[in-house]
Formats: structure tokens, C-alpha cells, sequence
């Protein structure tokens, strides 16, 4: 599988409260629709699918959301493409396939999620590396 496009076509981010004690922030990412895209400009033996999906980290109780839309464009093998599309019309996805697409997507909107969160004063949704002084007691002979 290889990634060929990836591109969002709609953000939102809202912040209703300006505390934010006692929250729970949760993601969650809904895979919309999944098609063959014609390939017949390319010269791939790969077939192109394009994957819609909806991401969104919400701030609970009801105190902030970031939601986006995007596009995923991906190449993939014909006998690939065909259990995908299959397994699709049951709104389900080849577990390896399913694993690798939201990766994708956390990656990237993950991402731009937390530049639109620290942009508009949220708390991020995933752990940044943190560096701290070390206060001596931890070092060997002292």
C-alpha cells in the first residue's frame, strides 16, 4: 500500500469554556466512504482507492472540539483493492488495511490537531516529549 494524497477539506475547532478541569479529551475517526478512483491518466499496475473519513478530538464535558474531514489517496494492489471494496459494502474493512489507514490518519491529522489546539489555547490531545532537570538524587554515588 502505498500513501498518494492525503488532504483535508474541512476543519472546524471550537472552544466553548476557557477551564479545563475535569475533562476527558477523546479521539475518534469514522471512515465515511471508500471507492476506486480511475487511474486511466497513470500508468500503475497499482489501482488508486480514496478513503473519506471524519476525525475528531472532543473535550468532554462539551468544553472544546476539532473536527476535520479529508481525503486519503492510496494505491493498492488489485487483490487488495477487491477484498476492500467487498468488505466494504458491510461497512468493514481488511483488519491489516484498516490498522495501516488509521495510522495514516492520526499521523496527520494528529498532527494538525495539535497546532490547531495549541493555537487556540487547548490542551493537547497527545503527550509532548517533556524535558525536566534532574534534582541528584537518581545519579549513582550521591
Amino acid at each position: 500500500m502505498k500513501l498518494l494524497g492525503f488532504n483535508l477539506t474541512r476543519i472546524n475547532v471550537e472552544k466553548r469554556k476557557d477551564l479545563f478541569s475535569d475533562i476527558k479529551i477523546n479521539n475518534n475517526l469514522n471512515i465515511i466512504d471508500v471507492k476506486v478512483i480511475d487511474q486511466s491518466v497513470f500508468k500503475s499496475k497499482d489501482e488508486m482507492i480514496s478513503v473519506h473519513f471524519k476525525y475528531v478530538v472532543s473535550y468532554d464535558p462539551d468544553a472544546a472540539s476539532v473536527e476535520m474531514d479529508g481525503k486519503i489517496l492510496l494505491g493498492v494492489d488489485s487483490k487488495l483493492s477487491k477484498d476492500i471494496l467487498r468488505q466494504w459494502k458491510d461497512k468493514k474493512l481488511p483488519e491489516d488495511f484498516r490498522i495501516a489507514l488509521f495510522n495514516i490518519v492520526f499521523r496527520k491529522a494528529g498532527l494538525k490537531a495539535a497546532q490547531l489546539e495549541d493555537e487556540m489555547g487547548l490542551p493537547l490531545h497527545i503527550q509532548m516529549p517533556f524535558i525536566r532537570k534532574e534534582d541528584g538524587s537518581n545519579q549513582a554515588g550521591k
